[in-house]
């Protein structure tokens, strides 16, 4: 279900790396990202909501280029494959992120600076793990639940 634009919102996007990557990323310096599936939460409660996802898409197929945090050095190297949204103005990015990371591999600092999570990016080499384990971590917080896909 397409999210409202501007409703604020907690969402984890489900990201496919078709081969292996090294990257710099920003502060966190080189990182070697293996070939898989990746989800990424993040928090879309400020100024303009959900339409966060939109930049997120632009990103990942080239068409906007500024980098302004972790998962923009990543994007366009994957492929967007969905989005899990939870609809919500209360705090849950961390909780979800925390949930996911208890059943898939994280990726140590990433998209986490402002916080003390382990990670908000997380690695599975099966997509239906990732899918699962995305679904059951909104699920435990479900304020309005839904999956975008472009």
């Amino acid at each position: 279900m397409p999210p409202q634009r501007n409703e604020p919102g907690i969402y984890t996007l489900i990201l496919a790396l078709p081969r292996p990557e090294q990257m710099v990323v920003g502060s966190l310096g080189a990182i070697d990202f293996p070939q898989g599936y990746y989800s990424y939460t993040g928090s879309a409660r400020g100024t303009g909501g959900l339409k966060r996802l939109d930049r997120h898409i632009l990103v990942s197929q080239g068409i906007k280029k500024v980098v302004r945090w972790h998962i923009d050095y990543l994007l366009p190297k994957a492929c967007f494959l969905e989005a899990f949204i939870t609809k919500t103005p209360l705090d849950l990015e961390c909780c979800i992120a925390r949930a996911i990371g208890e059943r898939l591999t994280p990726v140590p600092g990433f998209g986490c600076t402002d916080c003390r999570c382990v990670s908000h990016l997380h690695r599975s080499a099966e997509l239906q793990d990732m899918r699962d384990a995305v679904s059951l971590a909104h699920s435990r917080h479900n304020c309005s639940f839904g999956r975008r896909q472009d």
